[in-house]
């Protein structure tokens, strides 16, 4: 999502762990407490393989009570909702209802006004050339403005035709470029082909048969229910605290960043998806078939909703890479990642997000990376925080 530039950071509240005293800590856990006193104010981290499954947590998840963040509690996920995004269109793709290199338009006729005609592959991929995020009147331009408009309602298609009033940034297919706006498209489309809201196919077609109980699409419904993470953002000048924006209406990312997920569901949908569960493996290698992410040295690609990010740059040579997403909205910053098959995973879910410090940035992506490698290269903070400013 949008991020917004700011000099301050959240001051450091509370540190506490899960794990039991030992002489050698869990690197996952060290970590986690390192990116809290970074600045964040609290984390939890689910990880899972074939040995077991780990849990951890630092920080606080309720700055009025001091209660520790709980790793089962939900959180909103930001641009992870634009995997089960693609997912369901690839599912669509599967059954025979449209095709990948069919131009958008005709399913949705007149949604776009650009006489290019734009593909659904170009959506899923970033390269069709619309704007990267939604018209001004729909993104915050003041830190208050994340605060006193939390709790405005957009319409889906309202939302679509006021930022596409805005040339296309480049002719479709010819480059890349991240678009939260055609993602809003690609939801359209899948209520368009199914006959119906898109939080009911996302229920019938994965969250149910997968028994995601934590995971849903709110649309309008602002609350996240417990038990859940508190989201905070530092959006006034010292003596004022962090702000609880925990409640918020994000209807205007209803394909692109409104799901609520927890990190134990999250990991059993990328286990589903990357290991075949999901899709057929030929969309599932289409998927996963990805282009350069500008400004990365390839070290970043996407596919149809699908991020490859190799970790050289934390871990250097020899460091595997990763399959999954990140995400970002007011309050929560997601990191969902997996190795190629979907047998070693991780998510990690942290606040606060738009107003982060680097250092903390870099903390909840080496919490991330500890899982599958061990980053300890001198530049592993800088190249960690480098990933992350990448994705936003």
């Amino acid at each position: 999502m949008r991020r917004l530039v700011v000099s301050t950071a959240c001051a450091v509240l509370l540190l506490a762990g899960t794990g039991t005293a030992a002489a050698e800590p869990d690197p996952r856990q060290a970590a986690l407490d390192s990116a809290v006193l970074a600045g964040n104010v609290g984390m939890v981290a689910i990880a899972a393989d074939p040995a077991g499954r780990w849990r951890g947590r630092a920080g606080v998840g309720d700055i009025v009570t001091g209660a520790k963040p709980d790793t089962g509690g939900r959180f909103r996920v930001g641009s992870v909702s634009k995997t089960f995004t693609a997912t369901l269109v690839l599912k669509l793709a599967a059954k025979g209802r449209l095709g990948l290199d069919d131009p958008i338009s005709e399913y949705l006729p007149g949604l776009l006004p650009y006489p290019e005609p734009i593909t659904v592959r170009q959506l899923l991929q970033h390269t069709s050339g619309l704007p990267r995020d939604l018209a001004p009147q729909y993104t915050w331009t003041t830190l208050p403005e994340v605060d006193t408009e939390r709790f405005v309602h957009f319409g889906e298609v309202e939302a679509i035709h006021d930022s596409t009033v805005q040339p296309l940034l480049f002719p479709p297919g010819t480059s890349w470029s991240y678009s939260n706006t055609g993602y809003n498209v690609l939801a359209l489309l899948v209520e368009k082909l199914t006959g119906r809201r898109f939080e009911q196919v996302l229920a019938d077609w994965i969250t149910g048969p997968l028994h995601l109980a934590d995971t849903f699409l709110p649309r309008d419904f602002p609350l996240v229910p417990d038990a859940a993470m508190h989201g905070y953002e530092q959006l006034y000048p010292a003596p004022h605290g962090p702000t609880d924006v925990t409640a918020y209406n994000l209807s205007r990312y209803i394909g692109a960043g409104n799901i609520i997920s927890s990190a134990s569901d999250l990991n059993r949908f990328f286990h589903a998806l990357l290991g075949g569960e999901l899709l057929p493996a030929g969309l599932l290698a289409q998927m996963k078939t990805t282009v350069p992410w500008p400004g990365t040295e390839g070290r970043i690609g996407y596919g149809l909703g699908l991020m490859r990010i190799s970790l050289v740059g934390p871990c250097g040579p020899g460091a595997p890479e990763v399959w999954g997403h990140a995400g970002d909205v007011p309050g929560y910053n997601t990191w969902s990642m997996s190795d190629e098959t979907g047998t070693r995973r991780i998510t990690v879910a942290s606040s606060p997000d738009l107003t982060a410090s680097p250092a903390a940035d870099s903390g909840r992506v080496l919490v991330m990376v500890t899982e599958f490698c061990t980053p300890d290269l001198p530049g592993a903070q800088a190249n960690a925080a480098r990933i992350q400013a990448a994705v936003r």
